[in-house]
């Protein structure tokens, strides 16, 4: 029987029956795949921006979550209002796309499910994505941009990383991106007992860098951050000491390997002030490796004598030596992810349906 009263919501098919309407998500954005971190760092989210960059993507969408790790920054969109493309390029106002990639109803579900679980991560299965997301969804939900169709999705994401994460014992070895940092210092300093490490930035990657500093052997850490307090919280929480952000030239000296991971809108530290570090170290060479997006270790540093600096791109063989055995559980965690994205799709029809059949008891009534 043909339905005699669909409603603009809905389409026919060729024998007059209403057709659900489509999923109404897209994602939009770069990552570590389609962008070097030269490219990352112009679509970086610093602090004080959110606002304006809600307020901005709020005017093309109903519904909006802003996913920003050193690795990604994503915009999901539900009830979306014209080009995903000029939506973010508007944001942050440079010409990316290039490197954005586009994706729509299911594969958009899919690919935040994929990003929830750490399947698309620069370290396949890291778990600190899990709470980012988190922190993602509830950060939209506090500015009133998260609707039922954003909350269910991101809802499904996060159990999705969670049953990945416990039936594949994908994350039972650790293995992120401040570890393979760690790793590189080893490969490079060999025993880190004996060594000074000096951490710039308090926050969460820097936490996280300080634990495996300490399991890695590591006695003696410097935490140098912008909030002294916040240096000092850390130091203590984890064992090290702490030091304001205007004596970083007085300690840098005596620091074997420095790992950078905090946001700053400019550099912290440029060749010059290395090359006089390494002035009082008595030929001993010194180790840098710069984690934040955007980079605050100037490029300039890689030229001074005696000074290695890497960046993110530069872990990418390290992580690829640690995750093997990730590897071999893709298979299966792609399965949980396949099925999540089904059952959320069947939940689409589902409300799409009743949708239906409400709108036409008005339409038709």
């Amino acid at each position: 029987m043909t339905l005699a009263c669909p409603t603009a919501r809905h389409l026919l098919d060729r024998a007059g029956y209403l057709l659900p309407a489509p999923l109404d998500f897209v994602v939009v954005g770069l990552n570590h795949h389609t962008a070097p971190v030269e490219v990352r760092e112009r679509a970086a989210v610093r602090a004080g921006e959110e606002e304006a960059l809600y307020g901005h993507l709020s005017r093309h969408a109903q519904e909006v979550m802003l996913l920003a790790t050193c690795n990604r920054t994503e915009v999901y969109l539900a009830g979306l209002q014209g080009d995903p493309v000029s939506a973010f390029e508007g944001a942050w106002g440079h010409a990316l796309a290039d490197h954005l990639y586009v994706y729509r109803g299911e594969a958009a579900v899919l690919h935040l499910y994929r990003v929830a679980a750490g399947l698309d991560s620069l370290v396949i299965g890291e778990t600190q994505i899990q709470g980012q997301v988190k922190r993602a969804w509830q950060a939209a939900r506090d500015r009133g941009v998260s609707g039922t169709l954003l909350n269910k999705v991101a809802q499904g994401a996060l159990a999705a990383g969670k049953r990945v994460r416990f039936e594949t014992g994908m994350s039972d070895k650790v293995v992120s991106v401040s570890s393979a940092a760690v790793e590189l210092a080893q490969a490079a300093l060999g025993d880190l007992h004996r060594r000074t490490a000096l951490i710039l930035g308090a926050g969460e990657t820097a936490e996280l860098t300080l634990t495996h500093l300490r399991a890695a052997g590591i006695q003696d850490v410097i935490v140098v951050n912008r909030t002294a307090e916040r240096a000092r919280q850390l130091a203590e929480k984890l064992g090290g000491r702490a030091c304001a952000h205007e004596y970083l030239h007085e300690v840098l000296p005596e620091a074997d390997v420095v790992i950078a991971s905090s946001a700053a809108p400019h550099y912290v530290l440029h060749g010059e002030g290395v090359e006089a570090a390494l002035a009082q170290r008595e030929g001993r060479e010194m180790f840098l490796i710069d984690i934040s997006v955007p980079r605050i270790l100037d490029p300039d540093i890689a030229a001074v004598p005696g000074a290695h600096l890497l960046n993110l791109d530069d872990l990418t063989s390290v992580v690829s030596r640690n995750l093997q055995s990730r590897r071999d559980a893709l298979p299966h965690a792609q399965a949980i992810l396949r099925e999540a994205a089904a059952d959320l799709q069947r939940w689409h029809l589902t409300r799409e349906a009743q949708l239906s059949r409400r709108a036409l008891a008005v339409a038709c009534d």
